[in-house]
């Protein structure tokens, strides 16, 4: 058979590379396309604006396509499934009604709240004057979001009254968003960790995709302005067996049957955009297509044939298909021109993909790419997307690193820390990290940057050697069977911890003494260091979380390679610099 992919981004490069890898394909037309996806196997690009309906139809007729999937929402948006499906031909995406969950964002939170569905406290605007009223009220930080289609750059978490009024008059009155932001959603500012979750559906029958969690700032440390995305992995372990249930049963099953009340059953991919608020998931937004760069680590990662599972959508069989994932975690690293999300210049060579792909396990994905007498050169703002499969998270984000240094372009931007928030949710934790009180929280923060920077995957638990004697106890009898490698300790005044942890387990257990009271971490300091004999417990300097993690990086890197070389590398850097 055939089929046409209706965009030219990175999500379209990689939904042509998994269709083609279907034996039951023939051909891959892709309109527009890009230049890389005109380089792989079977895949055919044709020069048709994604909004050139009657083109796109009588293309699709005369290639005979068995069906069309649409990647971006602006077609959807403005009814490209509609038109295809009064012409008798099967597109793999919503209808124009559908599709408004992801073009009105007052739309969807009205749906949302009228059926139940968890989302944050929220208020719709038409009148900007009203709206500042409304900030001023309600105070900071809070929420604005242009209502219709912005390419991902309409949501502004304002941390000040002012920021948010500014985003209304820009929004708003400024129009920078053109009519995007004729109307405005201002809604509370949820304070949890974000992932994403896509579905299969046929209007009924909902079959979760892998979860995956993307990047949306520009700077590393999710800061800077929001983007289309800057990178992404899958699996996301925030979103444990449990709470993907939960998901499926509270927002994503309970969504699609909401659509089907109001008259707009829907057809293709639904992606969920959740904020996890302490274990519990609330709706940020709904896109109506494969996320971008989700769509890039999520589709490496699947196993099953996409073209029998959408064939099962259109047949209604999808509760007989299966979504089969390989195990190993992808992570998706994306390459920016400089100046984006705002103005960049094009046409700048890039060099090194060819290298980058003979890494074993990576694939890149061209977005902004088009072909210049033989040479690939830049033409939008996110240009590739760097992905990686290999045996575990850390070394995938080690792999796609790897992969990113071999290419090369003028004022290529790249986040370098994609795939690292979630390395405090993986299991098992290499090193467990305790404090006596949720006061020393701020000061872990400087031992979690160490071990996101080395790829080790770590939990920080509040225990007190005084307070909380038996959860000590029981977290450190119990460390070694759940697979922790090295413990670290830290607590203020007579520092009773790391002495306690230390008696309960043969692990290394490593003291940080924490500045408190009126000796400021002294009496802590000497209280670690005069250990009995039998437990022993190494110590750092008063506060510095950072070395005691880099020491629990050299021992791990006793026994892992990985390790060793970036510790080599670090101490290489810092005899450099």
């Amino acid at each position: 058979m055939k089929v046409l992919v209706v965009g030219g981004g990175g999500r379209e490069h990689a939904l042509c590379w998994k269709l083609a890898q279907s034996p039951k394909v023939e051909k891959v037309y892709c309109a527009p396309g890009n230049a890389g996806i005109a380089r792989e196997e079977k895949c055919v690009c044709l020069p048709i604006d994604p909004f050139d309906f009657e083109a796109l139809a009588r293309s699709a007729r005369e290639k005979e396509v068995a069906f069309t999937v649409v990647g971006p929402e602006d077609p959807l948006a403005r009814g490209l499934a509609d038109y295809f499906q009064e012409r008798g031909l099967r597109v793999f995406g919503p209808t124009k009604a559908a599709a408004e969950i992801e073009a009105s964002k007052a739309f969807a939170r009205e749906l949302l709240a009228r059926y139940g569905i968890p989302v944050p406290r929220f208020e719709v605007f038409d009148d900007p004057t009203a709206a500042k009223r409304y900030i001023e009220k309600t105070g900071a930080p809070i929420v604005v979001k242009a209502d219709g289609l912005a390419a991902g750059k309409g949501v502004i978490v304002a941390e000040t009254v002012e920021e948010a009024l500014s985003a209304v008059e820009k929004i708003m009155e400024e129009r920078v968003f053109g009519e995007a932001g004729a109307r405005v959603v201002i809604e509370e500012c949820l304070v949890g960790e974000e992932a994403s979750f896509m579905v299969l559906t046929d209007g009924e029958v909902v079959l979760p995709l892998p979860t995956s969690q993307d990047h949306k700032r520009l700077l590393d440390g999710d800061r800077g302005p929001n983007t289309g995305g800057m990178g992404a992995y899958s699996p996301a372990p925030l979103v444990t067996p449990e709470l993907q249930e939960e998901i499926l049963e509270r927002i994503m099953k309970p969504t699609i049957r909401a659509l089907a009340r109001e008259g707009r059953p829907y057809l293709g991919v639904l992606y969920g955009g959740l904020m996890m608020v302490k274990g519990r998931p609330y709706v940020l937004e709904f896109n109506c297509r494969f996320g971008d760069p989700e769509a890039q680590p999520v589709l490496m990662r699947l196993e099953s044939d996409l073209v029998e599972l959408i064939e099962a959508a259109f047949e209604g069989r999808l509760a007989e298909g299966e979504v089969k994932v390989r195990p190993e975690p992808a992570v998706c690293v994306v390459l920016a021109s400089e100046g984006y999300p705002g103005k960049y210049e094009k046409g700048k060579e890039i060099r090194g993909i060819e290298e980058a792909e003979r890494i074993p396990g990576v694939k890149v994905f061209m977005a902004g790419v088009a072909e210049a007498e033989g040479r690939l050169v830049t033409s939008g703002g996110r240009v590739l997307g760097v992905t990686a499969l290999a045996e575990d998270l850390p070394s995938a984000i080690d792999r796609a690193y790897e992969a990113v240094e071999k290419i090369s372009f003028e004022g290529a931007h790249f986040r370098r820390d994609i795939g690292a928030k979630a390395l405090k949710h993986l299991k098992p934790p290499k090193v467990g990290l305790l404090v006596g009180s949720p006061s020393d929280l701020s000061q872990v923060e400087a031992a979690e940057r160490v071990f996101q920077e080395f790829g080790v995957p770590y939990e920080v638990v509040v225990a007190s050697a005084h307070r909380t004697p038996e959860k000590v106890r029981r977290y450190a009898e119990e460390a070694e069977a759940r697979g922790t490698k090295v413990l670290i300790a830290g607590a203020g005044l007579s520092a009773h911890l790391p002495g306690v942890v230390a008696a309960h387990t043969t692990l290394p257990v490593i003291g940080v003494p924490v500045a408190a009271g009126p000796l400021k971490g002294v009496d802590a300091l000497l209280s670690i260091v005069q250990m009995p004999r039998g437990v022993p417990v190494a110590t750092v300097g008063i506060g510095n979380f950072a070395n005691a993690a880099l020491l629990a990086v050299e021992i791990l890197a006793l026994s892992e390679e990985r390790l060793r070389r970036k510790l080599q590398n670090y101490r290489k850097n810092l005899s450099s610099g």
